[in-house]
């Protein structure tokens, strides 16, 4: 008897394991991180928090409710509650006086359709090739301090910005970019990948 409700707890204790819902899939777009800060309260509602700060130091805190597609947005003393809307990319929610719009880090608040808060993140690209025919495509975010390079149109590499003497300096745990001038040297786990000389 006792095999018999040995049997039973398992198939029991696998029933229950396997009608876990799967996590979903989070969005894989490449964008560089920004000075906007975001937090997500675990609980019955799928809540995120953001701030992002425009040019002149105003603070826009963003509170986005995804289970009831809403956002609740504080700017100058006053809390503004929005509803989201369909879009291609990015983000829109709004009601009758206000709305909210973003894409990657680029944020924009209107009012009556006027520009009342915006914030948008220093973004430097640049392609550079070498005479070995190979091709280094960067993306510096100069509000982060943060890099995004392909070599050779290759897989995605993140970078965090270091304090050089002078030129630039960025590097994770296996890629180190630095640069003088026209000067562009790559180098993977210490060795050279890619190299362009002073012209």
């Amino acid at each position: 008897m006792k095999p018999n409700l040995l049997i039973i707890a398992m198939l029991t204790t696998l029933a229950f394991t396997s009608c876990k819902e799967t996590p979903k899939e989070k969005n894989k777009e490449a964008v560089i991180e920004t000075n906007v800060e975001t937090t997500s309260e675990k609980n019955s509602e799928e809540i995120l928090t953001s701030t992002a700060t425009d040019k002149e130091g105003n603070e826009l805190k963003m509170s986005f409710n995804n289970t009831k597609n809403t956002a609740t947005v504080k700017y100058n003393g006053k809390t503004i509650e929005l509803v989201g809307q369909v879009v291609a990319s990015g983000i829109l929610y709004k009601n009758e006086t206000y709305k909210l719009t973003g894409k990657g880090h680029n944020i924009q608040l209107t009012k009556d359709g006027e520009v009342v808060f915006s914030h948008e993140d220093e973004i430097v690209k640049s392609t550079v090739k070498n005479k070995a025919g190979q091709t280094l495509d960067m993306t510096f975010n100069n509000t982060t301090n943060k890099a995004i390079i392909f070599l050779n149109g290759g897989e995605q590499i993140e970078l965090l910005g270091q304090k050089p003497a002078s030129g630039i300096w960025y590097k994770n745990n296996h890629y180190e970019l630095t640069g003088k001038g026209e000067e562009i040297e790559l180098k993977k786990d210490g060795e050279t990948v890619f190299k362009r000389l002073d012209r």
